[in-house]
């Protein structure tokens, strides 16, 4: 537990190329985590199974269904959302992580979820003591998965996120 760093010298491309494919699939990170998250997708011809077109989307965020259909003007309909925000991140600890990885850090599937798009915009770089998903039944989930990253990265976190943190989990089964 620390307090917050200065985000100076932070940038996205601290953390290297947005959706890398860290995992040597053929297919970039965003893509994998459309396929994984969403459910009956259908991908673009001719792309090797790797550019999701469309799918459906349990959002857990929100609690909501949406439909995700590829295009300039619904796409960000759904996001691609770090649970561990990158600035976040990077005031606690990043860093002072090498850049391989941070980029890791940016691709791993377990920082990584597919969210409606205004919920994930007004997350922002909000940690779990100013931003929690307005969806109660997944806040367990969420809280469990931001520790798991920090833990799995050696990153910090605030005295009122881990009272945050704290209050949450002890509610969870």
């Amino acid at each position: 537990m620390k307090g917050r760093a200065p985000k100076t010298g932070y940038t996205r491309d601290e953390f290297g190329p947005a959706w890398a494919d860290t995992d040597h699939n053929g297919c970039d990170t965003r893509n994998d985590i459309l396929a994984r998250d969403l459910a009956n997708e259908t991908f673009k011809p001719g792309t090797n199974n790797c550019v999701v077109a469309e799918g459906t989307l349990a959002d857990k965020y929100t609690g909501t269904t949406i439909n995700f259909v590829r295009g300039q003007d619904t796409s960000s309909d759904v996001q691609i959302d770090h649970i561990v925000p990158l600035s976040d991140a990077w005031q606690k600890g990043a860093q002072q992580l090498t850049a391989d990885r941070r980029k890791e850090f940016a691709n791993d599937p377990l920082n990584l979820m597919a969210a409606d798009g205004p919920t994930n915009s007004a997350k922002g770089d909000k940690d779990a003591a100013t931003w929690l998903p307005p969806n109660r039944a997944f806040r367990c989930e969420y809280v469990a998965r931001q520790t798991a990253v920090k833990a799995k990265y050696q990153l910090w976190v605030t005295r009122a996120e881990r009272d945050a943190i704290a209050g949450i989990l002890t509610g969870c089964r």
